[in-house]
């Protein structure tokens, strides 16, 4: 959470503060959350997988797509995540099997992920909303 030091009281409030928030929105106005990460590397050479700032676009893309219903998803158990065929690469030199790595969910690098979770946890204290570690105990679950 590289927001941490820029929040202003105590990290669990202000989560909750949010999360009591949405509960009075129409969930349907509510914005949807993504998660990237630009900076994965090839097992095999070390180099990144996506090509770089420049193509992020393509990305936003499908999240639009998404929104609008016009894109698929496949779920795993992180979340849904783009099918290879569903990000435009027009023009990019990028092999399709890099794509396919880009967007692997890997079940052993998230269980790897999950002590550092409860770390940031136990960082906030007994103020961390319930609902965060029925979600982090649902990703266990589906991590299992």
């Amino acid at each position: 959470m590289a927001m941490l030091p820029f929040i202003g009281y105590n990290a669990g409030d202000y989560v909750n503060h949010w999360l009591e928030i949405g509960k009075q929105a129409d969930e349907s106005k509510l914005p949807k959350i993504y998660q990237v990460n630009w900076f994965r590397r090839d097992d095999e050479d070390g180099s990144f997988l996506w090509p770089g700032f420049g193509d992020n676009a393509r990305v936003l893309k499908w999240i639009v797509e998404r929104l609008d219903g016009s894109a698929e998803a496949v779920e795993t158990p992180v979340g849904l995540v783009p099918r290879p065929e569903d990000i435009d690469t027009t023009g990019l030199e990028m092999a399709d099997d890099d794509v396919v790595k880009a967007l692997k969910v890997d079940v052993e690098d998230w269980r790897k992920e999950l002590p550092m979770i409860e770390e940031w946890f136990a960082k906030i204290g007994d103020r961390l909303p319930a609902q965060l570690h029925a979600e982090l105990d649902g990703l266990k679950e589906r991590l299992a």
